[in-house]
């Protein structure tokens, strides 16, 4: 019998005063937290929020996203983090495919109203019961009519909780992931897999007190989530949060609070690495400072990862992982020197395997498929059985990577079996996009590539065909898009093509595309 907030009322037992959290010029002590997440856990239990309950959560890297995930834990429920740029549209489905029975969405900003898109999103799914504004000032009324607020769930609650004991196979989290073939699929990760993923810190880099890791990487993606929050509140740390990445407010908040740890994508290092201004900050009393840099999400251009390190004087690890391995499942480990453009060593408890088609080991050298098993790998995709037993094929989980192994056991990542394109750090799935842009009524078919980009790793390419005697520039089809879905995934290029390369069958051939 374990919950995974075990690892925010641990470190409030041990060190209650020490600061838990910054953001701006709020500083959370980690006795405040755990409170305040009591608080949570004694409303949702107050609501009829039972054991096994899914609850939804929006919010960006503000002091509320881990009170109300740990206060979720709390009263034996399960955190479905979403995406903060997701639309009405796109809300709704995840809180109908969840079967969320309650959501907690930020208000948002005049630019991204978070609010109304949850809101929105809220009201078309009828098996979602319980509605919670987060505003910015708690003691705020409510600016959406008919919406309550997370200050009113807590008002008067106690801040003690008996937290709901959960086994360890229990869901505790379900993280949304897609492929190319589909919508997307929550990922069940149990109790089990996010503790023992969180506590993989102790193998990948010392516990050192005082750590403060600067958090940049949204905490409703895995990477966030897992290496920064919870390994972060299980060390006793400090975390001080961004609400959005810039390398201007990063390189400030790194020099203000004197940040030991930076986990990010590799566009984060090349944005700071390539700040226009860097005699703006004391680039020294940073590098004596920072001890540990991680980098994931996607590869990582040697050249950037050479001159970060020594600028900054800093070595940079690389890991692998994804939302169903919790996500760690590689990583270079202090112990032994690192190899630059390798993701590393499996970590400790986890196998990794590189196979052909028929799931038969590669010879060292040779590109396959990557395999991984162990305690991090998901329960399964929720209500998905088909996707499940498709990617636990053989008892192992099959990634959809292509990678090999060098002779010491390293493994480098060659390609993707997926079409999928990451952009500056996000996954971008071409499917939903193309399925999107095909219900506009100028659009007979699309087809949407990843595109080379200096900055974002990829960009998001359309190649459409329109349908006869309609007319749409490009301008007004990206326009469209825009308003559809969320701001990572809308194409910014379009080409508009009278025919699409196509196998016999009919399967459009993306690579003469790219």
């Amino acid at each position: 019998m374990i919950n995974l907030a075990v690892l925010l009322e641990d470190s409030a037992r041990e060190v209650p005063a020490r600061t838990a959290v910054i953001f701006n010029d709020v500083k959370l002590s980690y006795a405040a937290v755990n409170g305040a997440a009591n608080q949570i856990a004694n409303g949702l239990v107050g609501l009829g929020i039972k054991p096994g309950d899914k609850v939804a959560l929006s919010c960006p890297n503000l002091p509320f996203f881990p009170i109300v995930y740990y206060g979720i834990l709390k009263a034996g429920a399960v955190v479905v983090p979403l995406n903060v740029l997701l639309k009405g549209r796109e809300i709704a489905y995840h809180l109908q495919d969840s079967d969320a029975k309650a959501y907690f969405c930020f208000q948002g900003t005049p630019e991204l109203p978070m609010g109304q898109f949850g809101w929105e999103g809220f009201q078309q799914v009828d098996g979602c019961e319980h509605f919670f504004l987060i505003t910015a000032n708690p003691a705020a009324p409510s600016p959406i009519e008919g919406a309550p607020t997370l200050g009113q769930l807590m008002y008067g609650k106690p801040p003690a909780f008996d937290t709901v004991m959960t086994n360890a196979d229990d869901t505790a989290v379900i993280l949304y992931t897609s492929g190319t073939t589909g919508s997307p699929k929550g990922a069940e990760l149990s109790h089990s897999n996010m503790i023992l993923n969180a506590r993989l810190s102790d193998t990948m880099y010392s516990r050192v007190d005082g750590d403060v890791h600067l958090v940049a990487l949204p905490l409703f993606h895995s990477f966030g989530q897992t290496v920064q929050m919870n390994a972060g509140f299980y060390n006793r740390c400090t975390l001080s949060l961004l609400a959005r990445f810039d390398p201007d407010t990063a390189l400030t908040v790194m020099e203000r609070d004197n940040v030991t740890i930076f986990a990010g994508v590799p566009t984060m290092y090349w944005a700071m690495l390539n700040h226009p201004n860097p005699e703006k900050f004391d680039l020294q009393k940073i590098s004596r400072n920072l001890r540990l840099a991680v980098s994931g999400g996607s590869a990582m251009p040697v050249e950037v990862m050479r001159a970060f390190g020594e600028k900054f004087t800093v070595e940079i690890l690389e890991g692998y992982g994804l939302s169903e391995t919790s996500p760690v499942a590689t990583f270079n480990r202090l112990d032994r020197p690192a190899k630059p453009g390798s993701v590393g060593l499996p970590v400790w408890g986890v196998s990794v395997r590189i196979v052909d088609l028929e799931d038969n080991d590669v010879a060292q050298g040779e590109m396959g498929e990557i395999v991984i098993k162990g305690h991090n790998i998901m329960k399964g995709y929720y209500k998905k059985p088909e996707a499940t037993a498709e990617a636990m094929r053989n008892g192992w989980f099959h990634t959809g990577d292509i990678g090999k192994f060098d002779e010491d056991g390293f493994i480098y990542i060659t390609d993707r079996v997926k079409d999928m394109i990451i952009r500056g750090g996000f996954n971008v799935y071409p499917r939903e996009i193309e399925e999107v842009m095909m219900t506009h009524p100028s659009v007979s078919l699309a087809a949407v590539v990843g595109v080379p980009h200096e900055s974002h790793g990829e960009e998001v390419k359309a190649y459409v065909i329109l349908k006869p005697g309609q007319a749409v520039d490009e301008e007004e089809l990206i326009d469209w898009c825009k308003g559809c879905m969320a701001s990572y995934k809308y194409p910014r290029e379009i080409e508009f093509r009278d025919a699409l390369p196509m196998t016999a069958t009919g399967k459009i051939l993306k690579r003469e595309l790219r």
